[in-house]
């Protein structure tokens, strides 16, 4: 292993997988009525929805860091950086995406999630390009 760094992404990976199925659950023990937090179309029952997945595709996200990072990286401020941009982002998402969906005030917080992810994928990728 040549970095040590990722180690907390693979532990959010896993606990996010996990979240995944939890929060799946609680959602799925509603979505029999069709009235649930204004119907399915609604802009609440959306948000919920991008909140559940969001734990599977941000898990996949730090999975693939971690064994990027631990493939190809040293410990390096970009690495770190960027790990901890993929945590920020998985973190924050499906919260942001819970409150939106019952205050639209809470609409600019999206920015911390999508910047925290973005500030990972560009960091990872500069590293990538300079192998």
């Amino acid at each position: 292993m040549k970095s040590q760094v990722a180690q907390l992404n693979l532990i959010v990976a896993w606990l996010w997988i996990v979240l995944g199925f939890v929060a799946g659950f609680i959602l799925g023990l509603n979505f029999h009525r069709e009235d649930w937090l204004g119907g399915y179309a609604s802009h609440k029952r959306r948000l919920y929805r991008l909140a559940h997945i969001s734990f599977f595709g941000l898990a996949l996200v730090n999975l693939v860091f971690y064994f990027t990072a631990r493939e190809l990286f040293t410990a390096k401020p970009t690495v770190t950086l960027a790990s901890w941009g993929f945590i920020v982002g998985a973190v924050t998402m499906p919260l942001c995406c819970v409150l939106m969906a019952h205050s639209t005030k809470w609409r600019t917080l999206f920015a911390v999630p999508v910047f925290s992810l973005l500030t990972g994928g560009v960091l990872t990728l500069w590293e990538v390009l300079h192998l």
